[in-house]
């Protein structure tokens, strides 16, 4: 007979030690800790409707009060906007001039829409954004076809198109644009909780969401490949080319997101200041928006956001306060005092602290 063997016990495997337990807890906080920030700042934002606190000079009134609250979804809409540029201007290396086409596209797309196809805020601006986004697509493949003639060309071939498209919305064609005057916003097109002083809550979280969808696509866009290839393009783009990568597509990629961004901010604009302004379409409008960016520090994580938020909130209050001078003199004085000390935007000045 032949003797049947007894399988020997499989050895359990060792417990972890309190310093592998104490390891892993380490690197689990590693993990989170970059997403702290954006999540109290988000919390804080997401709660300031229901703070009541008066903080005078800064403010007229409190924080929840609806001009207090409209200020602040002024300063949200414009630090997406800048963040949204900079998507080209800092992380691709493009110079835009034309950005604030595609910003009173969305304004003036959406109202009309409204108006004159009879849809809702919902439909008009999904169909504004679309054709915003066809509408990059063709300007952004003939303006960068001009990059053979260097960056020049292109910033001049953008500044044509928006200046044509100023050019247009003040001329007034048929009445649709309101020329000099803007259009007011089409309220019987807009939900109810988004019309009146009363529900100025809900048009700064409207503005907060704005915010939060473009900070997520932009920082998620720029962390894989295409955000690394955008950065070589900046960096040397003949070794993108070399390397075997089209340029020309992840640049045309880059300028339509920016555009697709820069459209639905200009529906949000639309609903904050309740109405379509010819200011929005002119060139001007894009090197404001460029200013920010290079305020806050561009190419940077939280630079165009503060940027953004910092110049528009300077730019509402300065003419508020009685102080004997041009408000744009000291925000333009101010400008140059920032970049005098912090050539990299204002967000450069903590990394060179804990440098």
């Amino acid at each position: 007979m032949t003797a049947t063997r007894t399988p020997r016990a499989t050895p359990a495997a060792p417990a972890p030690s309190v310093k592998d337990t104490a390891g892993a807890k380490r690197g689990l906080l590693r993990r989170l800790r970059p997403a702290t920030v954006p999540v109290a700042v988000l919390l804080v934002l997401a709660l300031l409707p229901y703070s009541a606190l008066d903080i005078p000079v800064l403010l007229d009134g409190p924080v929840n009060s609806p001009g207090s609250l409209q200020l602040f979804a002024l300063c949200l809409v414009f630090g997406a906007l800048a963040l949204g540029y900079d998507l080209m201007f800092g992380r691709t290396g493009l110079l835009s001039f034309g950005h604030a086409l595609y910003i009173a596209g969305g304004s003036y797309g959406t109202q009309l829409a409204m108006t004159e196809l009879g849809l809702g805020l919902l439909p008009a601006a999904l169909l504004t954004v679309v054709l915003g986004a066809l509408a990059a697509l063709v300007l952004g493949a003939v303006s960068l076809r001009t990059l053979a003639l260097g960056s020049v060309g292109f910033a001049m071939v953008t500044l044509a198109f928006a200046q044509a498209g100023s050019i247009y919305v003040e001329r007034n064609p048929g009445g649709l644009t309101g020329g000099e005057e803007g259009l007011p916003l089409y309220v019987d097109g807009v939900p109810d909780a988004l019309v009146g002083v009363q529900n100025t809550a809900n048009v700064y979280w409207l503005a907060l969401a704005y915010l939060v969808l473009v900070a997520g696509v932009v920082w998620t866009v720029t962390a894989r490949p295409a955000g690394r290839v955008w950065q070589a393009i900046r960096d040397n783009e003949q070794r993108v080319a070399v390397l075997g990568r089209s340029p020309f597509a992840h640049k045309l990629g880059a300028f339509v997101l920016a555009s697709s961004l820069a459209v639905l901010g200009g529906v949000l604009h639309l609903l904050v200041t309740a109405g379509a302004t010819p200011h929005t379409s002119t060139p001007e409008f894009t090197l404001t928006l460029l200013v920010m960016v290079v305020l806050g520090g561009s190419g940077t994580r939280w630079g165009p956001i503060v940027g953004g938020v910092l110049f528009t909130y300077l730019d509402q209050r300065l003419g508020g306060w009685d102080l004997g001078v041009e408000p744009m003199l000291i925000l333009g004085s101010l400008f140059v005092l920032a970049v005098y000390l912090a050539p990299g935007g204002i967000t450069a000045l903590g990394r060179r602290r804990n440098a």
